[in-house]
């Protein structure tokens, strides 16, 4: 906690306090009401809510999961359950979202075989990304079930394993040795490359793409928190000619709410592209 001596910097009450909640933007420190409080880390690992010490512990984390889950269900059974030729304004919408994935992800890179074979997972991924990430920016959920490590590594392992298997099916025998060891690459050269290739390959993979989700998602509700936790502190807290400020945090805070929907759609698109890549990379004819 940051601690102001009155006798050494002479300064009024209200100018010691705004130099503690400055200071405490960078680092959050636990204050009596009325001072601000920053975004903290721990927000990420609140308490448990249900099934406290066991292995089926929910924390409000989870139920954000569940509940969006529930949502995409919801929405895909609501809007393909009278499917018509001549598509309404909800069915025409799930269409459009479901044609991203088909035309712009799978088939693009996979072409329409390999496309077809592989469009349930990357749709999968897709919109159980989009849902969760989405949860950030909803009232009273406000963080995404994808800013903790869990669900962003499960996708990243079924990622991986269907990266190995692509590999594997369509070259069994040479998946593996064409991986490691590139072809027209001298055999001394074998020494340096080979290692690369395993921790770039088989590796690094499921890290950055696990990574990459949790922390764009992470560094998202951070920021929200920032500016509506700074909005509240000078407009309730302080007051006055501070409402001024509070108002423009507020601004920044509503515009940053728009670019975290942003986020959220591309980070889906992101995952179930880069998975989509990585089939390929797979199944392509010199493995």
């Amino acid at each position: 906690m940051f601690v102001v001596a009155r006798a050494e910097l002479h300064a009024p009450k209200q100018e010691i306090a705004l130099l503690a909640n400055a200071l405490n933007l960078l680092v959050p420190m636990s204050t009596n009401d009325g001072e601000f409080h920053g975004p903290s880390i721990d927000e990420f690992f609140p308490g448990a809510l249900l099934f406290e010490d066991t292995a089926f512990e929910i924390n409000r984390i989870m139920l954000v999961r569940f509940v969006a889950v529930a949502a995409l269900l919801l929405v895909f059974w609501l809007g393909t359950r009278h499917l018509r030729v001549v598509p309404g304004r909800f069915q025409s919408l799930i269409e459009m979202g479901l044609d991203l994935v088909r035309v712009n992800i799978a088939e693009d890179l996979l072409g329409k075989k390999d496309g077809r074979r592989f469009l349930p997972i990357l749709t999968t991924m897709f919109f159980m990304i989009l849902f969760m990430n989405i949860t950030g920016v909803i009232p009273f959920l406000n963080i995404a079930g994808t800013s903790v490590i869990g669900v962003p590594l499960v996708l990243a392992i079924v990622a991986y394993i269907t990266f190995i298997y692509a590999g594997v099916k369509k070259s069994p025998k040479n998946f593996f040795k064409n991986s490691l060891f590139p072809s027209g690459v001298p055999w001394p050269v074998y020494i340096i490359v080979t290692p690369i290739e395993l921790i770039s390959t088989f590796i690094i993979r499921p890290i950055t793409l696990t990574l990459r989700l949790m922390m764009n998602m992470i560094v998202g509700h951070l920021l929200l928190v920032l500016f509506f936790a700074a909005t509240q502190f000078f407009v309730f807290s302080l007051g006055g000619w501070w409402t001024l400020v509070g108002a423009g945090t507020f601004a920044f805070g509503l515009a940053f709410t728009l670019f975290e929907i942003l986020v959220a759609v591309l980070q889906a698109y992101v995952f179930a592209l880069l998975t989509a890549v990585y089939i390929q990379l797979a199944v392509a004819e010199e493995h």
